[in-house]
């Protein structure tokens, strides 16, 4: 899979052996080369695009998605013929959840870009792929997808636990102690690292993409002004469930943000270290407004797990509960998600349901994703 930052390609190999939890041999992540990055970024941005370019944009991941497959059987001297099944995510170019008019009636939709058929084609491998329309097709807003496979990797009988994803985008995976599948609360809390990486892009000339560990962050200091008119954004006091994206927080917003911070005399590290503080602040505000308990525990996953920065202004700001990042669990970070849509892929090819109606809002449980069978062994 590739998330919302479009860095690149997020490639595991996942055994699901009886021995139980899934186990993670290989795990690679494959940089987009800039061209291909910024063309990505291009179209996610773009209020209309040329049907041409994103017919050969689909086509392109696919090659680059099946690519990935093939480069980590081989660096892992796993046999290709080994693996049973591909779980494609994809790229998201578009997620639209909320309903609009368009041709006098209320629609709703998502795009994820790597055509799974190049992908199977490439592999000779059976590819699940197009996980989240189905939610959407059944009242969801096809995310968050991932709370299903939180609570099955991550549930504890006596622990009140939020699994806190900090991608682009930030959401969280509430998990009561001792609840079942059913008990699962789940949204996008807002901003992750998308408006900090634009800000560091910009004001370094695109020579940083990211503040590497928050070093520029812990040299600045927060400007509370700022991160007051940050924090009335109405996403915030939206009521679970929710999800947003580049389309409320992405490029538009964090321009808007440094321009007007700059001409309020605020210095480039006290931008960082305010848009980083935005990240923590609105994570704790969604657990205050709409999680049913304190946590315990909040267990980090995706990029800003390993931004120390943002890990220790969130601690402070939920005083007393511990923050710590998966990898203690015994789940490596960075491969997390990546993991989740094999979980997910797995599940589609067994029959059984991959959403969490509890969190994306669809009327039932539904099984997800679209089958593209392989030219070699089938599952």
């Amino acid at each position: 899979m590739s998330g919302t930052s479009a860095d690149g390609i997020d490639a595991a190999i996942v055994d699901f052996s009886p021995r139980g939890k899934p186990e993670l041999p290989a795990f690679a992540t494959y940089p987009y080369g800039s061209a291909i990055r910024r063309r990505v970024l291009d179209v996610c941005h773009a209020q209309s695009v040329s049907l041409d370019e994103l017919v050969r944009l689909d086509f392109l991941l696919g090659e680059l998605l099946a690519e990935a497959v093939v480069a980590l059987a081989d660096e892992s001297q796993i046999s290709l013929s080994s693996i049973d099944l591909i779980g494609s995510h994809g790229q998201t170019v578009r997620h639209l959840p909320e309903t609009a008019r368009f041709c006098g009636r209320s629609v709703s939709g998502t795009m994820q870009l790597g055509r799974a058929a190049i992908i199977a084609e490439r592999t000779g491998l059976t590819t699940v792929s197009d996980f989240r329309p189905r939610d959407i097709a059944a009242g969801g807003a096809g995310a968050p997808l991932v709370p299903l496979t939180d609570w099955m990797l991550l549930g504890h009988n006596s622990l009140n636990r939020a699994v806190q994803n900090v991608g682009g985008i930030a959401n969280v995976t509430w998990l009561p102690a001792g609840g079942g599948p059913e008990s699962i609360i789940a949204f996008d809390t807002g901003p992750g690292n998308m408006v900090i990486d634009h800000i560091v892009a910009a004001i370094t000339g695109g020579r940083r993409r990211f503040d590497r560990d928050g070093r520029i962050a812990a040299g600045g200091s927060v400007d509370r002004a700022t991160l007051r008119r940050l924090m009335r954004n109405a996403y915030f006091r939206r009521t679970p469930p929710k999800t947003t994206g580049r389309e409320l927080f992405g490029a538009g917003f964090a321009e808007r943000l440094l321009a007007r911070a700059r001409a309020e005399g605020l210095c480039d590290a006290d931008i960082v270290a305010t848009a980083t503080d935005f990240t923590a602040a609105s994570i704790a505000d969604a657990y205050r407004r709409h999680l049913p308990a304190r946590p315990d525990e909040v267990i980090l996953c995706g990029g800003g797990a390993g931004n120390p920065t943002l890990a220790a202004m969130l601690a402070k700001r939920l005083d007393g509960v511990t923050v710590a990042a998966i990898d203690e669990y015994g789940i490596d970070a960075d491969a997390k998600e990546a993991v989740s849509f094999a979980m997910l892929a797995r599940l589609t090819v067994l029959g059984q349901p991959g959403n969490a109606p509890s969190a994306t809002g669809a009327r039932r449980p539904a099984v997800l994703g679209t089958i593209t069978p392989g030219a070699g062994k089938q599952t």
